[in-house]
């Protein structure tokens, strides 16, 4: 009988260890997938903050420029309606080249 609960207790010591070194190993990857997404992260972090500090220059200029003279304000707002959103006058026509030439 004594040989039984042995052979019972070795199997389940087998097991034990078994489930103890799947289990650290599923810990070890966790880990390490989390690693790599902190990563990922902190590189999308510097790239979002890279790009906040470019705008926030960008901003500063228009302000700049709409703080100089009256004139200058309106020929640099046009050309900026026109360039940039795609703006004209009313009744003017706009030709686009789609050659690309």
């Amino acid at each position: 009988m004594q040989v039984i609960q042995n052979h019972k207790k070795r199997k389940t010591s087998l097991l034990l260890k078994i489930a103890i070194c799947a289990f650290a190993v599923y810990m070890i990857a966790a880990l390490i997938n989390q690693q790599v997404q902190i990563s990922e992260k902190s590189k999308e972090l510097s790239e979002m903050q890279q790009q906040l500090e470019e705008q926030n220059i960008r901003n500063e200029e228009l302000r700049r420029a709409l703080s100089d003279g009256s004139e200058q304000n309106s020929e640099y707002l046009e050309r900026y309606a026109r360039e940039e959103l795609g703006y004209a006058k009313p009744d003017e026509r706009v030709f686009v080249n789609i050659a690309g030439n």
